[in-house]
């Protein structure tokens, strides 16, 4: 394989198509030509979440022009393509064999090798694309989706788990409990703006695992108690305009006026005034945050490394950003993080890893064009194909 590599990079695991081109030479750190993304949040916004099935059609849909549109930005050829990446895992088995069947049945067309990623180890390396790229080795918090872990990064291919969720993570937590208050999809984004206008101590939440003593974490009891602490609220907005009712005469359905002079039909957490939502919100945020953060810590002085790597989507959280560079500058520690645009899915984070995976000689392309996905994908087995 030539020191000088073009790597295609395609991603299509959950809601993002992500296609992106990066040029590795020699051991240097790869560099991005050109990437594009489509999301589908527009989408799956009617129905709340993701719809497997409607996701992998549009992944049929937008993969091969969005191919198109990065070899044109680049000013490069298809055939000057020296490797074809694809995440294999883990993600929606339909989504992921659509990506997985354009990447090998391209690479078999062009005659160039082909390498399925781990979703997680594209997010894991996702800081490399930012202008300041991180040292191996380095503490690492992963948080996207369903997965939240810190581990130990010694070089490519060399992760050792420090410790990770045992329930509910941290972008599971964001997203279910914006969803008990109403605040549509993607949950996370949503709860985080408007916990910008609300107190982070207006409302006692647990920290779950805070003072365990270990790495580990667990989300699940905060996303129950978010659930009690709203039905209080409702509860006690529901008395209020009763009695409001009895002293009024008034009867039918009751209402609610919030803090715009808007007027909704009682009974859901959406028709509480904002500054009553915008403090559970951030009562929310801030006990996922400090959790975070803490744990954080403990790993680096578990450690004694003095580089910190968040990647993932939650990761794009600006509380936690704050707190982490408050933080980490406290104890003369370097905090990396990938740009915002790379910190969802996206191509350019499993082009970036399948280059440096091939850099690194941890992994050398097949051309075996047969495939398959890996839906269930520990990190801790991973083995790219």
């Amino acid at each position: 394989m030539s020191s000088n590599l073009l790597v295609l990079g395609i991603e299509s695991s959950c809601d993002e198509t992500g296609v992106a081109l990066v040029q590795a030479r020699g051991q240097e750190v790869p560099v991005l030509l050109a990437h594009a993304l489509h999301s589908q949040v527009e989408m799956h916004e009617a129905y709340g979440g993701v719809v497997p099935e409607l996701a992998s059609r549009d992944h049929i849909r937008r993969v091969l022009p969005l191919t198109e549109r990065v070899m044109h930005e680049s000013g490069l050829s298809i055939k000057q393509l020296d490797v074809v990446a694809y995440t294999r895992g883990p993600g929606l088995a339909g989504a992921l064999l659509v990506g997985a069947g354009v990447a090998c049945a391209l690479g078999a067309a062009l005659g160039k090798p082909v390498l399925g990623m781990h979703h997680l180890e594209g997010h894991l390396l996702s800081p490399f694309l930012s202008a300041d790229p991180p040292e191996f080795p380095f503490v690492a918090l992963l948080v996207s989706g369903g997965h939240t872990q810190l581990m130990q990064v010694d070089g490519v291919g060399h992760y050792a788990i420090l410790g990770e969720t045992i329930d509910d993570a941290a972008g599971e937590a964001f997203d279910k409990s914006a969803k008990l208050m109403g605040l549509g999809y993607p949950g996370g984004p949503a709860l985080a703006r408007i916990a910008e206008q609300g107190d982070p101590k207006a409302y006692k939440l647990p920290r779950p695992l805070l003072h365990s003593g270990n790495l580990d974490f667990s989300f699940a009891g905060l996303k129950t108690a978010v659930m009690v602490q709203a039905k209080k609220l409702m509860a006690a907005r529901d008395d209020a305009a009763g009695g409001e009712a009895r002293r009024e005469g008034a009867s039918g359905t009751r209402e609610w006026a919030d803090d715009n002079g808007g007027r909704d039909e009682a009974g859901t957490f959406e028709t509480l005034p904002i500054t009553i939502r915008a403090n559970l919100a951030a009562s929310t945020e801030a006990a996922i945050v400090e959790v975070l953060v803490k744990k954080s810590l403990a790993a680096l002085k578990q450690t004694g490394l003095m580089r910190l790597v968040v990647a993932g989507g939650v990761g794009a959280n600006r509380s936690l950003r704050a707190q982490l560079n408050a933080a980490c500058s406290a104890m003369g520690v370097r905090v990396h993080y990938p740009e915002l645009e790379f910190c969802s899915d996206n191509g350019a984070m499993i082009a970036m890893a399948a280059a440096m995976r091939l850099q690194s000689g941890e992994q050398k392309a097949s051309t075996v064009y047969a495939f398959d996905v890996k839906p269930r994908w520990p990190l801790n087995q991973i083995q790219p194909r």
